[in-house]
């Protein structure tokens, strides 16, 4: 699959709006399993951009971190 192929197929899966509930992030410690945040956007790396109910914004890297859908 091309790259330009897999970022349209994440777009199209996690769109913004979409809650997310964190189950693991690689090397970030605070982010704790069972933190919920809201989709924001999918960038070009393709990572995905979500605003944490603890205030951060950091991205989910698709194959790397563990994450679920809680409600689309």
């Amino acid at each position: 699959m091309r790259h330009s192929d897999e970022i349209e197929r994440l777009r199209n899966i996690y769109k913004p709006g979409i809650k997310v509930r964190l189950i693991y992030m690689e090397g970030e410690p605070q982010m704790v399993e069972g933190l919920e945040g809201t989709i924001n956007y999918v960038d070009d790396a393709p990572q995905i951009h979500v605003n944490w109910e603890n205030g951060s914004s950091l991205a989910l890297i698709p194959e790397v971190d563990k994450f679920e859908i809680i409600k689309k």
